[in-house]
């Protein structure tokens, strides 16, 4: 494909280009150069289009449509519904912003601006304005023969949301039902059993979570008088769900939301608070090595086996803490199962702690030839296993009580507590027992 691109070959490119899905040219466009794409996209962007756009990742989207001509443009978002053109629109500059704005229809740009109205990442911007419904006293017969007398209608839908005259949300009719049940047969007495309806201000992560725990295909979207919306869709509910399990894994490993196509600027500024964070912290560990200079001076054996028990300690508390960040974002972790979690956990703690006293002491005394040194790095590894366990667990739940994203800020915390009291521990007990 570069090589088509390189020789300026147009019909080559797309003959190349025109098999692909959108997700792949996307994808494509991802992983090469900035020149590459600026060069490609000079020879192949009028066949771009809106779902190639909805696909691109924030970082390069606004390269993209930078370079793409008014008219191409213009095509390319007419296409999309209504969620898609504010997915793609909210994170741009507003410049261009308004540039795909005026590229819609009259009726289009209302619908996209009335979402844009709401809070971020809230439901009224994941939604989408068209919907599919019917009255709640309609047959079958009715709603099938309104269906197909329609003059448009979205490309994908999942349901018949029935409403009241004041068009409030009553249930949903999925379109199996509707296929397999006679003409006769009023509307409301196929209605699934389950139904929830979304407010438009509810966050996207409330959301992801309601369509994970109720396995929801769609929900209409109300607003404060609680009137039909908008309706989100469970491709939607779940590139929500996609993303916050993302973050967290970035934001466990102190590196926000970044992505790959990020320049070095960014991901500097992104990286750099925590691992200044870090810098702290490691500097606090070891003042209180320093408090046991004499210590270490005098049995240097202390400081071959200290390292070993911070890092037993570190890693047991990111253990806890992954599964704690992961339980909450969940909602799985609350207040009625909080105690039964925390007992939960330090009795695995002292139970590991346990074992692995009893193999560093063993391999302790081997070492070093002293049966006392293995008692110390034993008791210690108790302690520190302990003060992991309820690390791990009790600084993700402040954190979010106190209003932090514990899945951000709970790695810098934790493991300074599992380094403070592995050493604290393992060099005071060294100091009382073996001196």
């Amino acid at each position: 494909m570069l090589d088509a691109v390189e020789a300026k070959d147009t019909e080559r490119l797309n003959a190349l280009l025109e098999p692909l899905y959108s997700a792949d040219i996307a994808d494509l466009l991802e992983q090469i150069s900035a020149p590459e794409r600026r060069e490609l996209l000079r020879l192949w962007s009028r066949e771009i289009d809106g779902e190639i756009l909805s696909e691109l990742s924030e970082g390069i989207r606004e390269e993209v449509i930078e370079q793409l001509p008014p008219e191409v443009l213009s095509e390319a978002v007419r296409e999309l519904d209504s969620d898609d053109v504010v997915d793609l629109i909210e994170d741009l500059e507003e410049p261009h912003q308004e540039a795909i704005l005026e590229a819609l229809d009259v009726a289009d740009r209302v619908a996209v601006e009335q979402s844009l109205a709401y809070p971020d990442y809230s439901a009224g911007r994941l939604m989408q304005r068209e919907t599919v419904v019917a009255p709640e006293h309609w047959t079958v017969g009715e709603a099938i023969d309104y269906l197909r007398g329609a003059e448009w209608l979205p490309d994908q839908f999942y349901h018949v949301i029935l409403v009241d005259p004041r068009m409030r949300p009553l249930a949903n009719v999925t379109l199996g039902r509707i296929l397999s049940a006679k003409r006769s047969t009023k509307m409301r007495d196929i209605a699934e059993e389950i139904f929830r309806t979304i407010r438009a201000t509810e966050s996207e992560t409330e959301v992801a979570y309601l369509f994970n725990q109720y396995h929801l295909i769609s929900a209409p979207v109300v607003d404060d008088a609680d009137r039909l919306v908008g309706v989100i869709t469970i491709d939607d509910a779940m590139n929500v769900l996609d993303e916050e399990h993302e973050e967290d894994i970035l934001r466990l490993a102190g590196v926000g939301e970044g992505s790959i196509t990020d320049n070095w600027i960014e991901v500097t500024k992104q990286r750099f608070p925590w691992l200044f964070v870090n810098l702290l912290t490691a500097i606090l560990a070891s003042g209180v090595i320093s408090i046991f200079e004499g210590t270490i001076s005098k049995i240097v054996a202390l400081a071959v086996l200290m390292p070993i028990v911070a890092s037993q300690g570190g890693n047991a508390a990111t253990q806890g803490l992954a599964v704690a960040v992961r339980a909450l974002a969940t909602k799985s972790l609350t207040r009625s199962n909080v105690l039964r979690v925390i007992r939960r956990e330090i009795a695995q703690g002292v139970a590991n702690g346990v074992m692995f006293a009893l193999v560093m002491g063993v391999i302790a005394f081997f070492w070093f030839d002293r049966p006392m040194i293995g008692v110390v790095i034993g008791m210690a590894m108790i302690i520190n296993l302990f003060a992991a366990a309820l690390a791990g667990l009790l600084i993700p739940l402040g954190l979010e009580k106190m209003g932090f994203d514990p899945a951000l800020a709970s790695g810098a915390f934790v493991t300074t507590v599992t380094d403070v009291v592995g050493f604290f521990s393992f060099l005071g007990l060294a100091g009382l027992i073996l001196l």
